[in-house]
């Protein structure tokens, strides 16, 4: 990457969003010491899709306050009952295995900077 796009910014960082499967669900978001955005998603689901980037950017943006995670739930099948999963996308935001806020369907990444920003993490300080 060149000097001007370090410093412009557009250097892509990693991107850190764990892939979860029905092995390490709770070693990853159970045990998680970080509140956990959970992205379940669906093979061939458009929304999905239009959600990815949303997530992208709010595992850079809540790097080391926010733990991001996606669940297929082709690949994760036990996991995606157990959470009780009826429809893709859905967007859990859950803290000390507790479940937190659910959002079912496409939300615009304001709505989820607002969701952490103002209720997540104030939360998550005073518990």
């Amino acid at each position: 990457m060149s000097f001007l796009a370090r410093l412009l910014g557009l250097e892509s960082a990693p991107i850190e969003v764990v892939s979860i499967d029905d092995v390490n669900f709770s070693s990853e978001v159970l045990d998680s010491p970080l509140p956990v955005l959970i992205d379940v998603w669906g093979p061939g689901c458009a929304p999905c899709e239009q959600l990815t980037p949303i997530v992208i950017a709010l595992a850079r943006e809540y790097k080391g306050r926010v733990k991001v995670v996606e669940v297929s739930t082709e690949r994760a099948p036990k996991t995606v009952a157990k959470l009780k999963v009826s429809a893709t996308p859905t967007v859990i935001y859950m803290h000390k295995r507790r479940e937190m806020e659910r959002v079912v369907g496409l939300r615009s990444s304001l709505y989820h900077r607002e969701y952490i920003d103002d209720e997540l993490l104030p939360k998550t300080l005073s518990a």
